[in-house]
């Protein structure tokens, strides 16, 4: 028993040590979307939809909850934000080709389509995010105009 309480304590000490090391946090300009948002024009709704499901993991600005701050919820949100933005990062959207941006916004569209974004593991905790019906048709039927004049663009080249 005394072999138990020795890890018990052990693993509580390695614990509370942890709590003082954590990954970066993406805290980049929030400004940083305003480019995609310029370019794409989203309808009101659609933005909204997009700042409160997308744009946290998709972009150089997270707003991070509370129990980021715990040792190691904060690493899995890490890597959450990291694949997230590898995927698809609004923030760079002016680095981006036409032809991307148009590959972007496809992958956008079958991803909410098939309700594989937002992930659930995100919904659990971000119930804003949780997309009805209506709201996944109208980020789709936005995104699919957008790509009008992506498909545009590239004609002319």
């Amino acid at each position: 028993m005394k072999i138990i309480k020795k890890i018990a304590l052990l693993l509580l000490v390695v614990f509370i040590i942890a709590q003082f090391f954590g990954p970066d946090k993406n805290e980049g300009d929030i400004a940083s979307v305003e480019a995609f948002y310029t370019d794409t024009n989203p309808p009101e709704e659609v933005k909204i939809i997009l700042e409160n499901a997308c744009n946290d993991c998709h972009s150089d600005n997270t707003r991070y909850p509370w129990y980021n701050n715990i040792t190691p919820v904060n690493y899995w949100l890490a890597d959450h934000v990291k694949h997230g933005k590898k995927h698809f990062n609004i923030s760079k959207w002016n680095d981006y080709s036409d032809k991307k941006k148009d590959h972007k916004l496809d992958e956008l569209i079958e991803m909410v389509e098939e309700k594989e974004m937002p992930l659930d593991s995100y919904t659990w905790t971000h119930g804003e995010a949780e997309l009805s019906q209506d709201q996944i048709d109208a980020v789709i039927a936005w995104a699919k105009n957008v790509r009008l004049k992506y498909a545009f663009l590239e004609e002319a080249q």
